[in-house]
Order: structure tokens, then sequence, then C-alpha cells
């Protein structure tokens, strides 16, 4: 008993003074639980920051898709007859319709 005493006594002489600090050793462990135990670990919060940062940009798309509407809309009511002819190739009697398609270069 004495000889493993003076083990742990050996053991603790190699440790630097200021981590034998019992303030130290409770600043220590705080942080730990903080970083890896608690409900709000930095890997949960790392999770949540990405997922906000997803919702900013979809909502970022959205608002451009929903002002984009709005201008088909407006569209749409100032000049209803070329709306229907462009987006559903409607055409007059006796009239003849070419569809061209542009084909984007890249």
């Amino acid at each position: 008993m004495a000889n493993s005493n003076n083990i742990w006594q050996q053991f603790l002489q190699q440790i630097p003074a200021p981590m034998r600090n019992k303030y130290y050793i409770i600043l220590v462990l705080f942080f730990g639980w903080m970083i890896f135990f608690d409900r709000h670990d930095l890997l949960t919060q790392f999770r949540l920051q990405k997922a906000v940062n997803k919702m900013q940009e979809d909502k970022a798309m959205y608002l451009e898709e929903i002002e984009q509407a709005k201008q088909d809309r407006l569209d749409l009511e100032v000049n209803k007859e070329k709306f229907a002819r462009e987006q559903y190739y409607m055409q007059k009697s006796g009239e003849e319709v070419f569809i061209m398609v542009e084909e984007d270069k890249d």
C-alpha cells in the first residue's frame, strides 16, 4: 500500500504545479463538459448554424422566385395574347407558328 502511494506521489510530482491546482482542474472539467457533453455542445452548435445558413439561402432563392412570379403576373396582365402564344403555343386560325429553341453555350 505504501508502494502504490509512493507511485501516486511520483506521478503527481511530474505534473506541472499550475495543473495540480484544484481550480485549474475544475475549469478544465467544466470546459470539457461544455464542449463535449452538454446539451448545446460544439457539434450541435455547428449543425444548427449549418441549418440556419441553408435556410437563409433557401429564403433568398424563394424571394427571387416570388419576384419572378410577380413579374410574370404583371406581364400577363399587360399582354395576355403574347403570354398565351409564348407559353402555350396558341395561334390564330390560318396562322403558322414556328418554335425556335435557343441552346445555351457554356
